[in-house]
């Protein structure tokens, strides 16, 4: 059941037409491996500074987070973002980025961590995504996250890490810009060619869908009545479906579509504990 996560533990300050919080536990390793802890054991590889305090890690250890792999620089800073959203919630406008500890991070893996049975590539630079595939050769199934960052700044990393994964997780803009298609199934088949079993593309409030080179399978989202922050909702997704599919012996294609649907349901509960927190406390202690 073991699953492991490399990706950024961060702070967040966030800007929303319905509140404003300035500092938040926030990072792709966090959100994903918190949704990941309701179905299975999970390590998390990553980076902070000396100013992540005791509350913080509080959190992951009420999950059962395993933290042996999370580097910590005393004498540096914890990686830090700052956004707005508009009115519809779908697009984050990016205010500041501090890479702080996060700009020198190379993933060290423990042996334990190098044995997990599946393993999720978080939003960090393509080349480190594959070194961290190299050190993880034995790994039943690997999927991987990215951004339009990477896409725009380096496509041809982005595409060297995709042919050493068997899932690729992105939003429906992403998989466009991606493979230069406007049209969605050209652009799935296009990525599938580079190697992947299946392709996982959200389509934030209107659900998630999975490509493999025969098959299609769609379903929609539940709306939440009230939503004020959607940051961490793709990792928190990605979190729900890597962690059922850890849950169970085998990660066939049946296995992920029902890892798709509890993806999306852990998505929407934690980001309603998420909303609560932002309007009430601004700090997430799930």
């Amino acid at each position: 059941m073991s699953l492991l996560v490399v990706g950024s533990v961060a702070y967040d300050a966030v800007e929303t037409p319905f509140g404003k919080r300035e500092r938040m536990l926030g990072g792709s390793a966090t959100h994903f491996s918190l949704s990941a802890s309701f179905f299975t054991d999970v390590r998390v590889v990553g980076v902070v500074g000396g100013d992540f305090g005791s509350e913080e890690m509080g959190v992951f250890e009420r999950h059962s987070v395993d933290t042996s792999d999370l580097e910590r620089v005393p004498a540096g800073q914890t990686f830090f973002w700052r956004g707005r959203y508009d009115f519809d919630l779908n697009t984050a406008h990016t205010l500041d980025t501090q890479l702080n500890v996060f700009a020198d991070f190379k993933p060290k893996l423990s042996e334990a961590s190098r044995r997990a049975r599946m393993v999720f590539l978080g939003n960090i630079q393509p080349a480190l995504q594959k070194e961290v595939r190299e050190q993880v050769g034995g790994a039943e199934l690997v999927a991987l996250d990215t951004m339009n960052y990477w896409i725009s700044t380096v496509p041809e990393q982005v595409v060297e890490a995709i042919r050493v994964v068997d899932v690729v997780i992105i939003n429906d803009a992403e998989a466009r810009q991606l493979a230069g298609e406007a049209n969605l199934v050209k652009a799935a088949r296009k990525i599938l060619s580079w190697g992947p079993r299946a392709l996982v593309v959200k389509r934030g409030e209107y659900g998630a869908a999975m490509f493999t080179k025969e098959t299609y399978f769609a379903i929609p989202a539940y709306p939440l009545e009230a939503v004020f922050d959607p940051t961490g909702a793709g990792d928190t997704f990605a979190g729900g479906f890597m962690g059922y599919l850890s849950s169970h012996d085998l990660a066939d294609e049946e296995t992920m579509r029902r890892a798709i649907i509890f993806g999306l349901h852990r998505k929407n509960s934690l980001h309603s504990i998420y909303n609560s927190r932002f309007t009430i406390h601004g700090f997430i202690t799930v």
